[in-house]
């Protein structure tokens, strides 16, 4: 990390100039008042008691007027029967809130807007009387919190013992809220969409892989195309041997296997090598590759190599199946033509930097993934952002030689506007990187598959040939605050808005918040859950009419089901479990691989639960939002292309999307020091990552 002090001394010297002594001239000035900050606490109540029936003004939802407490009239029509058997009107509460209201004795009165997460924050901004808790992104929130519009929640925590334990439990999830260093004040209670889970993954047509690489004989088609032009070069080595931690297939354990070079080349070499290459010739390569690489390990199910529970795959094995992949359309789906790697939404930008985030997982590059901007850790604790280094422009080259043979979809490349999941739908593309639970449907065909194998820098001695993945699920950037003055004197609302938020973090609260009252879980015959295992806890069942109740009302979506008809997943904890059982078979039978691959320590990730003082911070989660002063937000403005130029926002830009499409220039291998230095010197990104550093070290000395 490179501290780059010129903007912070230049700011220093104007505000001595500006801020102290007497101006040139003229008597000494009296210095501006500091900003009050409204910290005293309303009178500590012992426990938290209140009156029967106590009514709070909710301003909260998740982004519009269909996802807020109470059914929109769009949502209910005429009235929505559920499968609790109650019919719902426009203005009713949903059945999670109806049932959290009769459980804590609570009334809710939804004031809820609809207008997103920032502009109903903004809305209520000047009206917070009028509401008793508000949902919003968590830097407004702080910085409201910090202008004396919302409750210090952690000056009540002892009085909160499960939102306390899991804060205690989770200490990156508490360095997320911290919104004032000083005195660690916490200004919103977080969201979190799943916990200590992979979030994105790569996902892959398994039965194209078993067409291509499994049986006896040599592979044969009808009609296949031809692999021409080559450009991608060999990321693994070319000779000698590498030892990875696999799997058993059966999942029991742990075992090693060898990658032998020596006996089989370098698939991507050999690939080159060959000059043009029929499909059917490619496949063949790459089988007899697998069969000598691995030393018969797959026998002649060698689609294991990257769908197996025991799968073993890398970024040359992964582009050469992609060759083989483009190259034989007529085998795979009857078509002209098959499109190798693609995002759910290949005209979207928010969905394009999925590609860069696998770019991450496939060549060993931090930052791409991470929980905040493309910042992560070294192992002394200092930050680094992907934009900055070097390593990052090299894998987004590697990805632009993957573009050049056509082995990104024409629709990325070329901007066509595939919103919707048109091509999941149609099943033309092979391989995309995103959320299992994002392909939940009757005809999905996409199984998730263990992360790659890559060259990881975790700094320790040399580099290690591991699987890792950042996109590990921690705390959102979101999250529900209490007005200060809804709640400041008067006992009642103070103490219910309290309750509320700590029974959320409960066992009981999680589940209610995740798959709403008992009526949509399954029971047994004496009343108690009907459970399953998953990541190693007993969590409900739905309700076979829940479950078939989404796909009439939601039509598979689990997300769309429980905030618009259920009301829950709107905040606080989502367990995953629910999401999970509304998997397809294919899906169901990947999540079930990477769970076992995580639990036997196969798969590396960043660790949410590990304190700052561990030994290696390279495998710590960095805070999704670091507290602010005033002076460092308005450092941050003054570089406003370095937010700009790296969006994954709809419509925005991003340099690193583009680096995909269009390579990162022709100046030889000074090219992805250049884009490195830009980003660093001409960007601010200096600047930045300076003031990102102070915000961390004042966290953790907060926290320590």
């Amino acid at each position: 990390m490179r501290r780059n002090t010129s903007l912070l001394a230049l700011l220093l010297a104007v505000s001595l100039l500006c801020g102290c002594g007497a101006p040139a001239g003229g008597a000494a000035q009296e210095p501006a008042a500091a900003p009050v900050r409204h910290t005293e606490k309303a009178p500590l109540p012992t426990e938290l008691s209140y009156a029967e029936g106590t009514v709070l003004r909710m301003a909260t939802g998740c982004g519009s007027a269909r996802t807020g407490l109470s059914f929109d009239a769009e949502t209910a029509g005429g009235g929505v029967t559920l499968a609790d058997g109650i019919t719902y009107h426009a203005g009713d509460l949903k059945p999670t809130w109806a049932e959290a209201g009769r459980r804590l004795g609570i009334g809710f009165e939804d004031k809820y807007q609809g207008s997103g997460a920032g502009r109903e924050l903004a809305y209520w901004s000047h009206r917070m009387d009028e509401i008793d808790l508000v949902s919003g992104p968590a830097d407004k929130l702080t910085e409201a919190g910090e202008a004396g519009k919302l409750l210090d929640i952690a000056q009540y925590l002892d009085l909160m013992p499960h939102f306390k334990a899991y804060l205690d439990d989770n200490p990156v999830v508490r360095l997320s809220i911290t919104g004032n260093t000083d005195v660690g004040s916490v200004y919103y209670a977080p969201y979190l969409d799943g916990v200590d889970d992979v979030e994105r993954i790569p996902l892959m047509r398994a039965d194209w892989v078993e067409t291509l690489l499994d049986g006896s004989g040599a592979f044969s088609a009808p009609a296949s195309g031809t692999i021409a032009e080559t450009y991608y070069r060999p990321y693994m080595p070319t000779s000698g041997r590498v030892l990875v931690d696999v799997v058993r297939a059966d999942g029991s354990k742990k075992e090693i296997v060898s990658k032998d070079y020596d006996a089989a080349g370098n698939i991507i070499q050999k690939m080159n090598d060959a000059g043009k290459l029929s499909g059917v010739a490619a496949v063949n390569m790459l089988r007899s590759y697998i069969d000598k690489a691995y030393n018969g390990y797959y026998g002649t199910k060698r689609s294991d190599l990257f769908v197996g529970q025991n799968a073993a795959w890398d970024a040359d094995e992964l582009v050469a199946l992609l060759r083989c992949v483009v190259a034989n359309p007529q085998t795979l789906n009857g078509t002209d033509s098959v499109q190798g790697l693609f995002t759910r939404e290949d005209g979207n930008n928010r969905r394009r930097v999925d590609l860069v985030r696998f770019a991450g997982e496939l060549f060993g590059v931090r930052g791409l993934d991470s929980r905040q901007d493309y910042l992560y850790l070294d192992i002394t604790g200092g930050l680094h952002d992907a934009r900055q280094e070097a390593d990052t422009y090299r894998a987004l080259e590697r990805m632009h030689d993957m573009a050049r043979e056509g082995l990104i979809s024409d629709s990325f490349l070329n901007g066509g506007d595939m919103t919707g999941g048109e091509m999941l739908a149609r099943g033309t593309g092979f391989l995309h990187y995103d959320c299992n639970q994002a392909q939940a449907g009757e005809d999905a065909r996409y199984m998730p598959v263990l992360p790659p194998i890559a060259r990881w820098q975790d700094g320790t001695l040399g580099s290690k040939y591991m699987r890792f993945t950042e996109s590990w699920r921690s705390v959102k950037s979101s999250g529900w605050g209490i007005s200060r003055s809804g709640v400041i004197g008067d006992p009642d609302k103070l103490c219910a808005a309290l309750r509320l938020i700590d029974y959320a973090y409960s066992d009981e609260g999680v589940i209610l918040m995740s798959y709403g009252p008992g009526a949509f879980i399954k029971t047994n015959p004496d009343g108690s859950y009907a459970t399953f295992s998953f990541n190693g806890a007993q969590m409900p069942q739905i309700a076979e009419a829940a479950y078939d109740e989404l796909w009439e009302k939601a039509d598979g979506s689990c997300v769309n089901y429980a905030r618009r008809y259920l009301g829950s997943t709107l905040g606080f904890i989502k367990s995953q479990a629910f999401e999970y059982q509304c998997l397809d078979e294919v899906s169901k039978e990947g999540a079930g691989h990477i769970s076992a691959a995580i639990a036997l320590g196969v798969i590396h990730h960043p660790e949410p639960r590990v304190p700052y003082l561990s030994r290696n911070k390279w495998y710590t989660s960095v805070p999704t939002v670091f507290p602010l002063t005033s002076v460092e937000s308005d450092l941050l403005g003054i570089h406003t292309e370095l937010e700009t130029s790296f969006s994954a926002a709809i419509g925005g830009e991003n340099l690193l999307v583009d680096a995909i499409v269009n390579g990162i220039g022709a100046d030889g291998t000074n090219a992805a020091e250049r884009c490195a230095a830009r980003v660093r010197d001409e960007m601010g990104g200096g600047d930045y990552l300076q003031i990102k550093q102070d915000a961390l070290d004042r966290l953790i000395a907060c926290y320590t």
